[in-house]
């Protein structure tokens, strides 16, 4: 593929790298941010449990469905201008949703930022590869740009609870609107990379594996309470695996397919994507139930709720600290294994709250162990999915996973948010608060039980040879990102808070052939 190249001869500074991390913290921000509004919204628009999920899956499907198209496109047609359209997208659509007077348009307008994202996501991990040929100045501008993700996976619930409390929940959409205008005139200021020209989109295949997900999330949403043969559940489900086997076929049959097949055949790298799959759906739900606990069982105001959520977060980012040397020791599998079980162990504690709940008790305990669980699966399962992938099809793994992230959030959030309706309606003879908690402690043991599965799938990945458990990759290789924008589809944020894991991390051990 034909790298891009600036059309002035123009030294790009520091602009790169702060449109870089800006765009990507904006991203990240808007899958955790509105969480601690959804009491709020609930008041306020009268939305019931399936539309509340909606509020937080309408963001995460458009998201993964066109992330890798967003990735190609920004190839074809030049990373500035499609950074600045994704971006446009974004802030429009968060403008209307600040605006909205109910919960339809809002939902709408949740989709249509998921949409902008996925543009605007990919372009400045491949600008800052474009911009920086240095290898010295890339690195530090990629730790940023890393540093960056980690920090608004933190921040998102924390200013949340900020602008809900002082300025209502509107403002969790409307502070986009300042960023975005300010942060495109600044784009303007980029080099103008020309894109490799040609027509080689796969649209078709984004708008179907789009549409197969958002219709399974719903099929998914409608189950709690009712049967599979229901037009609603049963319908919506076989439309969605229609949609897929439909989704299939374009693959195989198109030049430039979004997912090539061959990849299914790497077995490291779909069991590293089935972990993907599940952190999406655990953290995505965590988040989600325990912020409604704390609001609406325990009384926390939203700024409380914010830092209630801290712990979790902070847990996250010190084991994903922490477990690099394990990795380079021992290889992904242990690691995997070991941070799964932790994940459970916190899922079964933290089902375990009770509508007379304590912080200490019912919170920051459980919240610690699971986030020193979910720190340490994301860095083996980065290198599962992605390490030992063909140098052609490296930064294609990259954004498979990252995509799958998506998927997993807003598939196992329709999915657990199903299972807590139909325990919730089960204990409906109860206090409502003793049977929202029910609900919500059986939907975190469904999610135990994932992580559980999760674990015993780790143990299929081959181990690596001896000697090449501790063996660092060269540090060319280790810094080094492909520079094209549909390989860098990996700047997409993951699953929200969960961090990330760097090309320097992923590199730093490598997986046996497959």
């Amino acid at each position: 593929m034909q790298t891009e190249s600036p059309t002035p001869a123009a030294t790009p500074g520091r602009t790169i790298a702060v449109v870089a991390c800006a765009a990507q913290f904006m991203v990240v921000l808007d899958a955790t941010i509105v969480n601690v509004a959804l009491p709020s919204l609930r008041t306020d628009l009268g939305l019931g449990p399936a539309a509340q999920q909606w509020v937080i899956n309408a963001y995460l499907l458009t998201f993964a469905g066109f992330l890798m198209l967003g990735g190609r496109t920004a190839d074809l047609l030049g990373r500035r201008r499609v950074l600045i359209a994704g971006l446009g997208l974004f802030t429009l659509a968060s403008l209307a949703g600040g605006l909205a007077p109910d919960g339809g348009t809002l939902i709408a307008a949740r989709a249509a930022q998921g949409l902008g994202a996925a543009f605007l996501a990919p372009a400045p991990l491949a600008l800052i590869n474009a911009g920086y040929p240095d290898l010295r100045t890339r690195t530090k501008a990629m730790a940023a740009w890393s540093a960056t993700a980690t920090a608004a996976g933190s921040c998102g619930i924390l200013l949340g609870g900020v602008l809900t409390d002082e300025l209502g929940w509107r403002w969790v959409l409307f502070v986009n609107v300042p960023v975005g205008a300010v942060l495109a005139v600044v784009a303007l200021r980029l080099p103008a990379f020309r894109g490799t020209g040609g027509r080689s989109l796969d649209a078709p295949g984004a708008v179907l594996v789009t549409a197969a997900l958002a219709v399974a999330s719903y099929g998914l949403s409608e189950l709690e309470g009712h049967s599979l043969l229901r037009p609603a559940t049963g319908g919506a489900i076989a439309v969605s695996v229609v949609l897929l086997a439909a989704f299939v076929a374009v693959e195989a049959r198109g030049s430039r397919p979004l997912v090539p097949l061959r990849l299914l055949r790497d077995r490291p790298l779909v069991l590293g994507n089935a972990a993907a799959l599940v952190i999406g759906a655990v953290t995505t739900s965590v988040m989600y139930f325990v912020t409604l606990y704390v609001q609406r069982v325990l009384g926390y105001s939203p700024l409380r709720a914010g830092l209630a959520m801290l712990p979790l977060t902070l847990a996250i980012a010190l084991a994903s600290l922490l477990v690099r040397r394990a990795v380079q020791a021992a290889g992904p599998r242990v690691p995997l294994v070991v941070g799964w079980l932790l994940t459970a162990g916190g899922l079964a504690w933290q089902s375990r709250f009770t509508a007379h709940g304590s912080f200490a008790v019912d919170v920051l305990g459980p919240g610690v162990l699971l986030g020193l669980g979910l720190g340490t699966v994301v860095l083996p399962m980065t290198l599962a999915a992605t390490a030992g992938a063909p140098a052609q099809d490296a930064g294609l793994a990259s954004a498979l996973m990252n995509t799958a992230r998506q998927m997993g959030g807003g598939l196992g959030l329709a999915a657990l948010n199903a299972v807590a309706g139909a325990a919730i309606g089960s204990a409906a003879a109860s206090a409502t608060a003793t049977a929202t908690v029910h609900g919500y402690a059986v939907a975190l043991l469904v999610g135990a039980a994932l992580a559980l599965a999760a674990a015993g799938l780790a143990l299929l990945i081959p181990a690596p040879a001896p000697a090449a458990r501790a063996e660092p990759a060269p540090k060319e290789a280790a810094t080094h990102a492909p520079a094209s924008g549909a390989d860098a589809a990996d700047a997409s944020p993951g699953s929200p808070a969960a961090g990330g894991a760097s090309a320097d991390d992923a590199s730093a051990v490598r997986t046996p052939a497959r």
